[in-house]
């Protein structure tokens, strides 16, 4: 088939050489400082380490000749009055909101020196996301129902987002930084902005923020995103779930997301005694207007917010001109000076989409900033059988959208219509459902993207195309594209990367054939080193994990090249391996190792990682080096 050809030896010519390009940063005002000068990274060898085997040992297993050690476990304490973790989990509330949050998920490391033209190794900050909770292993003994103030208090300050400063000891040991100005928590109930077209919006108005500028906190933070200016995007996926409407009928800005009509995930809106930071996770029409309840809360969660990770005074910004959906993250293009921004992401549902943003302005490293991410157009795209895609625009203003709309008896009156109702516009669009859009990954040289495709096993027969070629799919593949001409550009050509699946399992058109070093099922997490090696993380459910053939869930390193793929590493019992990144020298990797051990009882789990003993489990950051000081991956 013509798409797979579609690289033209292009990622072949990339290896030869890689450029790291180092970050800045901007402020809230979203002016930026100018970029440091590139540094070029010569190319070593590829995949010099012995396949591990996959396994259900409750620990950490990596390739001879590399060490793993656990770090910035939840509970942490990093900032405030530094209040220790209790074993018990009878931390306060406010004590959590100093400490490291639950379910860590994606992150990015920061060199510390990079605004003034650095790229520390040594010392850095490391920002994370904290995607959920667990109230069984939360709190001592577990959640109660009507829900305890002091409980949601704690879980809404288990979620969000760590800042921690760390560096490098003289035995080679990481430590956080204590009393540093920059460590910082982020969480669900901080202070945010709504920017871009959205802000101001009728549509967002509440009892809090009477004007639509403002919310508060962010939720269900699973993928990240960093942009070239250096500040830290976090990504709001499957938030819809922490609220309840029982209007009959709901809008369609809450139908088509599935909020539930009684109550959300973890009941906050029955906390006692009431609080309006609580009640406003009921999103029923309770009051004469929209700036008298919270009918509109919903509307102000699902976007990717901005966080400028070096300035701890600065306010996020949740950039709606991205489109609201379940975001697992967003990865940004190679950048040219004069040339719009080009960023992608993707809906983790099943049956949803992938969508880029083009910035309106030209990007140009002196002036960056979040600017760029306020003013642009959202595009979903089309797979085509032919090999061949089209990215359709969902604005307003275009004749083809607007038709389409018309065509289907839909209205929006205005382009923050749109993007509060974007997986309705991309339906009308015409886009291509999807198994699952999770992470994405762009190679640093070619700007080939990848994307992780979870699973889908909704997929009927009859429901088969050439993107998504399997009915039932329980195992996932990656899916990756090439734009046409600029990286702006409305067309792209597009093949299948692999098929995941057992030992046999084949990738059509290919010589990729899964063996014992490699197979997996379920690839979610995705990320490129500077050296162009793609790393993936599988994020198996725990039947798929305990019965299947896969052993835990494991990150895994592919060429894509020559499409070489070794398992590096195995998670302990239950967890999710989600998030990963190394410092600027490519010898220290950080790792996040999510809800380890069975958490349906508050007793009993079935992981005691990484404490050991009884003690309850803990998400936590996993250190890897090579024994030898060497490049990790070689």
């Amino acid at each position: 088939m013509a798409r797979r050809s579609f690289l033209k030896g292009s990622l072949a010519a990339a290896v030869s050489g890689i450029m790291g390009v180092g970050l800045t940063g901007c402020n809230s005002s979203d002016t930026a400082e100018p970029l440091p000068p590139v540094s070029v990274i010569p190319a070593p060898a590829f995949l010099g380490f012995a396949a591990i085997a996959a396994n259900r040992l409750d620990g950490i297993t990596v390739p001879a000749g590399y060490s793993a050690k656990p770090f910035l476990a939840w509970g942490t304490p990093i900032t405030g009055t530094y209040p220790a973790f209790l074993a018990d989990a009878s931390n306060t509330a406010a004590e959590q909101a100093m400490q490291m949050g639950m379910n860590h998920d994606g992150m990015h490391f920061f060199p510390i020196d990079v605004r003034s033209g650095g790229n520390s190794s040594s010392e850095g900050l490391l920002v994370m996301n904290h995607e959920y909770v667990e109230p069984n292993v939360l709190h001592p003994q577990g959640p109660v129902l009507p829900r305890p103030a002091e409980q949601v208090a704690k879980e809404l300050a288990a979620h969000g987002v760590s800042v921690v400063h760390i560096e490098k000891a003289a035995n080679g040991d990481w430590r956080v930084v204590s009393n540093s100005p920059l460590n910082r928590r982020i969480t669900g109930e901080t202070p945010m902005e709504l920017a871009g077209p959205v802000r101001g919006h009728a549509k967002v108005v509440t009892k809090y923020s009477p004007d639509g500028s403002r919310t508060r906190g962010t939720l269900n933070n699973c993928a990240h995103g960093y942009t070239p200016w250096g500040t830290y995007l976090t990504a709001e996926e499957n938030w819809a779930g922490y609220f309840m409407n029982s209007d009959s009928p709901q809008v369609r800005e809450h139908r088509r997301y599935g909020v539930g009509s009684s109550n959300g995930r973890y009941f906050w809106e029955t906390a006692t005694p009431a609080a309006d930071r609580y009640q406003r996770f009921n999103a029923s029409t309770l009051a004469a207007s929209a700036a008298e309840d919270y009918r509109n809360e919903p509307n102000t969660f699902g976007w990717i917010v901005e966080i400028d990770p070096f300035n701890p005074d600065s306010v996020p910004q949740k950039r709606t001109a991205l489109g609201r959906f379940a975001h697992e993250g967003i990865v940004f293009a190679k950048v040219t000076e004069g040339e719009p921004l080009v960023a992608y992401s993707g809906d983790d549902a099943r049956d949803e989409y992938i969508y880029k943003y083009v910035s309106k302005q030209p990007y140009f490293r002196n002036t960056a900033g979040g600017h760029l991410l306020n003013d642009g157009t959202l595009y979903v795209a089309r797979f085509n059988a032919d090999g061949s895609g089209d990215w359709l625009a969902l604005d307003i203003n275009n004749p083809e959208f607007a038709a389409k709309a018309a065509l289907a008896g839909v209205s929006f009156s205005d382009q923050a219509d749109v993007l509060l109702n974007t997986r309705l516009a991309a339906d009308i669009a015409g886009a291509t459902k999807m198994d699952r859009p999770e992470w994405g990954a762009v190679h640093p040289e070619t700007s080939e993207v990848y994307f992780t495709l979870t699973n889908n096993t909704n997929r009927t027969a009859a429901q088969v195309d050439a993107a998504n070629p399997r009915a039932n799919n329980a195992t996932g593949h990656i899916i990756r594209w090439k734009e046409r001409g600029t990286l702006a550009s409305s067309q792209f050509n597009w093949d299948i990367f692999l098929l995941a699946g057992d030992v046999g399992t084949a990738t059509p058109g290919t010589n990729l054939v899964l063996t014992a070093d490699n197979h997996h099922a379920s690839p979610d997490g995705l990320w490129f080193d500077d050296n162009g090696l793609l790393w993936i993380q599988t994020d198996m459910s725990g039947s798929q994990q305990s019965s299947g053939p896969y052993g835990n869930n494991a990150m895994l390193v592919a060429d894509p090249v020559s499409r070489q793929i070794k398992r590096f590493l195995v998670g302990p019992t239950d967890c999710e391996v989600t998030g990963v990144i190394m410092t600027p020298d490519q010898r220290t990797m950080f790792v996040n190792i999510q809800h380890p051990g069975d958490r349906s009882s508050v007793t009993n789990f079935t992981s005691n990682w990484p404490d050991g003993g009884n003690s309850r489990p803990r998400s936590a950051t996993v250190i890897i080096t090579k024994d030898d000081g060497g490049m990790i991956g070689t």
